[in-house]
């Protein structure tokens, strides 16, 4: 993470609203969260100010949902952040920054999904609205929605690294789940609409289901496998196959396999943010960890069934 060298605080927000958009200015502001790319801030009771702080890259990915999520946010079943408004770089603060609609909720690394049946099928039915397929020039995924093969030194990175660290109790396990995945056969059909990146900080619940989704940075076009590991990082134990049974699209095995050799990867990252954050070291997230070791014990409690 790489935190801008501009302190972001309301007095800042407050003035580049009044500069570009004034008619925003005045309304109640707070901070909402800082997350891994942006910080986020509350306007008023229906809006919020998306600011890139922790990476290079959070600059492009405002862009490209300002770009797409208006139109595909319609046709989804669950609220999204929909932008809104986009603020120019300036002199005040050089970087783009955007103002959404505000999405309610907690965090499902907060507040995980308690009711199960009725998060499996909320799930399923956003992801089926969303995996359309996507039109000619629709963003590519940096490192999603790819075949699952690249990322088999990350694969062995992170486990490595979380097993050094006594994080991962059965390796061998672990590399078992993803040698499957990795050993099934690429996506051959259309890239579809991706969210890209459904872990449990970017999904919100309310009433032991899920409510919402935020953080559309990720946005992309590819294989829907990506996505389809979700019901094993968000679903309480045992509710992933509802998810699937849900879920219109009907994957053949192959993506089955490869959805679950995404979810290891998700899981492996998580487990090392979490670790950092207990542990007070930059860019961790203590909240981040329990979520990812579940989705591992569900994963290799379910191998070859």
């Amino acid at each position: 993470m790489t935190h801008t060298e501009i302190e972001i605080t309301a007095e800042l927000v407050r003035d580049l609203l009044r500069d570009q958009h004034p008619d925003l200015a005045d309304q109640p502001l707070k901070l909402g969260a800082r997350g891994w790319d942006n910080q986020l801030w509350r306007l008023g009771d229906d809006l919020a100010v998306r600011l890139p702080w922790a990476t290079q890259s959070a600059d492009e990915l405002l862009r490209k949902e300002h770009a797409w999520l208006p139109a595909l946010a319609p046709h989804l079943p669950l609220p999204v952040p929909v932008p809104q408004r986009l603020g120019e770089p300036s002199e005040r603060f050089p970087r783009p920054w955007i103002v959404t609609t505000w999405v309610p909720g907690e965090p499902a690394d907060r507040a995980p999904a308690t009711r199960p049946a009725e998060a499996a099928d909320t799930l399923a039915a956003f992801l089926t609205a969303l995996h359309r397929p996507a039109p000619d020039g629709a963003p590519v995924g940096r490192g999603r929605g790819g075949p699952l093969a690249d990322h088999a030194d990350a694969f062995a990175g992170g486990l490595a690294s979380a097993t050094e660290l006594g994080l991962i109790p059965d390796p061998d396990a672990v590399r078992a789940v993803w040698e499957d995945a990795a050993a099934a056969p690429d996506w051959a059909g259309p890239a579809l609409w991706l969210h890209g990146d459904l872990h449990p900080a970017n999904v919100l619940t309310a009433d032991g289901t899920f409510c919402g989704v935020i953080d559309f940075g990720d946005l992309c076009a590819g294989d829907p496998a990506c996505d389809l590991a979700a019901p094993w990082v968000l679903l309480p134990d045992g509710a992933a196959d509802r998810f699937y049974e849900a879920y219109q699209l009907t994957p053949d095995a192959a993506t089955l396999r490869r959805a679950r050799g995404w979810a290891v990867l998700r899981a492996l990252s998580c487990i090392l943010i979490g670790d950092a954050g207990v542990h007070g070291r930059p860019g961790g997230k203590p909240t981040w960890g329990p979520p990812a070791h579940a989705t591992l014990r569900r994963l290799i409690a379910t191998a070859g069934c």
